[in-house]
Parts: structure tokens; C-alpha cells; sequence
């Protein structure tokens, strides 16, 4: 990567995707082919992307926190579970054609969309926060395994913690958002260190990348505690839809 216009690309790309990945989810689905075009092997690739997602969920959780908007310590309960499962998956080898598992995801995205469209619709006022009791421990347990898919390639994840919060631990969905990228912080880490350890990291492209999603983070924090939740549940819909299209259509 020596042309001068590859860097340009990268904060570009890496705006885009911090934008997205904090609003919802799914950037990564962008990134990393973009990494892979540039010359990066794929394993190298998906090691250098938690480079810039380190940066962008820190910046996206700050960003949330200048607004005031935070879920501590329960964000932290989670954030440690699921770093626990990325240990895991950053380890995990799995035996599955890449067209397989595209289509899976895609099926995944459609029944996301069904979700957010035809879910009986909660109205703020109506939401109680479960973030304690039996409701703490459920999370605890499934953000374990949420840990374990974002350890071995994390596309995708976003929306599913975003729904999980918003309907099983009724968060609105601007601190749904907010618990999401600290939670994502905090195993992302973990993921990163089994990657440098393996020497899976370009740290140039990475910090490159980072500048983009850092920025593009900040700004979608921000916009999002601003716009509310229609904002997010409308993003949330249409990034859907083009992901599941991307994923069962282009390979």
C-alpha cells in the first residue's frame, strides 16, 4: 500500500464505516473487503480492522458519554462476559465455505429487519430498564456467546446486541447504542491482543483506517443522542436491508 490515494480511501472508507458501525452495525462488512483489496491477506485483514474499531468504539463511547448518556456499570458486566467469549472466538477456526456463511448472515439480517418492522412497537414511556436481577444474568449469559462471534469476525453483531437490549433489557435504543460500543470496546481489546500475538496486525493501515472510524464514531454518537430513537430504528432498517442484499447477492 505505497500509493498516496490508498490512505485517502482508508479514512474515507474508515469515516463511513464508524458512522454506521455506531449507529448500528454492519461496517465491517465494508472494511474488510476494502483491506483485502488493498493487499492485506484476509486473517491480517480481520486482525487490523479491531485496530480501528478499538478506536472508533472509544471514541463512540465517549462521545455518548459527553451527552450523558451511559448504562455503568451494566455495560461493564457485559463487556466482561463477552470478552471471555472473544478470547474464545478470536481461536476459533471455522470449517465453512465463506458462500455458506454469507447466506446465513443474510437470513440472519432479513429476520432482523422483521423484527424491528413488525415487533409491537414500545413507547418510550412504557420502557422499564431491566438491567438487573434475572435479566442482568440473562445477558451476562448471552453476551458471552455474542463475545465468541465477535472475537472470530464481528460483522454483523451490531444489530443484534442493539435488538437484544432494546427488547429483552428494554433500552431505549439511543442507550442501547451507548451500552453496545463500550461493551464492543472491551472485547474488541481482548480480540486484538490474540491477533497481535499471532502477528495478524498492520499496525500502519490500521491507524490509518482508525482515523476514519474514530472520527465518523464521534459524529454518529452525537447525531444519534440528538436525532433519538426514530432516527436509529430508520438506520437501523435501511443498513439492514443493504447488508443482507450484499451478503446473499456479492460475494
Amino acid at each position: 500500500m505505497e500509493e498516496w490515494y490508498h490512505y485517502v480511501l482508508l479514512i474515507g472508507v474508515g469515516f463511513v464505516v464508524g458512522f454506521i458501525n455506531t449507529v448500528a452495525g454492519g461496517g465491517s462488512l465494508l472494511s474488510l473487503p476494502v483491506l483485502i483489496f488493498l493487499g492485506l491477506p484476509p486473517s491480517v485483514a480481520n486482525g487490523t480492522n479491531r485496530v480501528a474499531v478499538v478506536i472508533q468504539t472509544a471514541m463512540a463511547t465517549a462521545g455518548f458519554k459527553s451527552k450523558g448518556v451511559t448504562t455503568f456499570p451494566f455495560n461493564i458486566y457485559l463487556g466482561i462476559s463477552a470478552l471471555a467469549g472473544a478470547i474464545i472466538g478470536a481461536y476459533i477456526a471455522v470449517d465453512i465455505k465463506g458462500e455458506t456463511f454469507n447466506k446465513i448472515l443474510a437470513i440472519v439480517m432479513i429476520v432482523v429487519v422483521l423484527i424491528i418492522m413488525f415487533k409491537p412497537k414500545m413507547k418510550l414511556a412504557e420502557l422499564q430498564e431491566r438491567i438487573t436481577g434475572k435479566y442482568l444474568w440473562i445477558g451476562i449469559i448471552a453476551f458471552f456467546f455474542f463475545g465468541i462471534y465477535g472475537g472470530f469476525i464481528n460483522a454483523g453483531l451490531g444489530f443484534i446486541i442493539i435488538l437484544f437490549l432494546h427488547y429483552v433489557n428494554q433500552l431505549t435504543l439511543v442507550r442501547a447504542n451507548a451500552t453496545k460500543v463500550a461493551v464492543v470496546f472491551i472485547y474488541t481489546v481482548s480480540a486484538l491482543v490474540v491477533f497481535v500475538l499471532n502477528d495478524k496486525v498492520n499496525w500502519k493501515v490500521g491507524l490509518i483506517l482508525a482515523i476514519g472510524n474514530g472520527t465518523g464514531a464521534w459524529l454518529a454518537s452525537r447525531v444519534s443522542v440528538n436525532k433519538g430513537d426514530g432516527f436509529i430504528k430508520t438506520f437501523l432498517v435501511v443498513m439492514v436491508v443493504l447488508m443482507a442484499i450484499k451478503l446473499w447477492f456479492f460475494r
